[in-house]
């Protein structure tokens, strides 16, 4: 199984399923495709039909593009891990969550755009931005609140992987954050999957 992924510096669709991954010990080979630079979109299309990454290439050389999809055709792959809660009502929500992560913020994203070699305080909090920060704050406070934590649904699975380049764009930007948000943000960073992505952005940088 071959995971195509993009800068570890910017990528933030990338960083979902390789967290996933990681985190879960699932053996892969890793692919980085570096971005913006000449003959990026043809090495990209060879592998992934939308001329993006995340692609997932499977054992059987099936092409999986889209992060989210990605995400779900691992769960799928890899049951056993229970990465969706296993109580019907936290799945439907972590699934709810995760499709709000996945299509949705587009103000954060693009007034704070991933960039783990910046640190920036107050930059990109135009109004929009401050509305999707707020919007993710109530949904870590309302999933955290009923799972009792460490994590969005009690251990690390997609929602938090969804959520993780989120938590590198709080730690560029600085925006002012409940107590709650940093105890998760810090919860997630430390985790040595997280950990692993950022040693690998920093390498990168240099």
């Amino acid at each position: 199984m071959k995971l195509v992924i993009g800068d570890k510096l910017s990528s933030s669709w990338s960083m979902r399923p390789w967290v996933l991954l990681k985190h879960f010990g699932i053996p892969f080979e890793e692919t980085l495709i570096r971005l913006g630079r000449p003959g990026t979109k043809a090495k990209i299309l060879e592998v992934s039909p939308s001329g993006k990454v995340p692609c997932l290439v499977t054992d059987a050389g099936d092409a999986v593009w889209e992060s989210l999809a990605i995400i779900e055709t691992i769960a799928e792959m890899y049951p056993q891990h229970a990465m969706w809660p296993r109580d019907t009502a936290a799945r439907a929500r972590a699934r709810s969550v995760s499709a709000e992560m996945h299509a949705g913020f587009a103000d954060l994203r693009q007034n704070m755009p991933m960039d783990l070699s910046i640190h920036a305080p107050g930059m990109g909090a135009t109004p929009g931005a401050l509305e999707d920060i707020a919007r993710i704050e109530a949904i870590w406070a309302e999933c955290l609140a009923k799972s009792g934590g460490p994590f969005l649904f009690g251990e690390f699975g997609i929602a938090d992987a969804m959520f993780a380049p989120v938590v590198m764009r709080f730690h560029s930007y600085a925006p002012q954050l409940s107590a709650t948000s940093l105890d998760y943000a810090k919860r997630v960073t430390a985790l040595p999957a997280v950990a692993a992505w950022i040693d690998d952005a920093r390498e990168e940088a240099r």
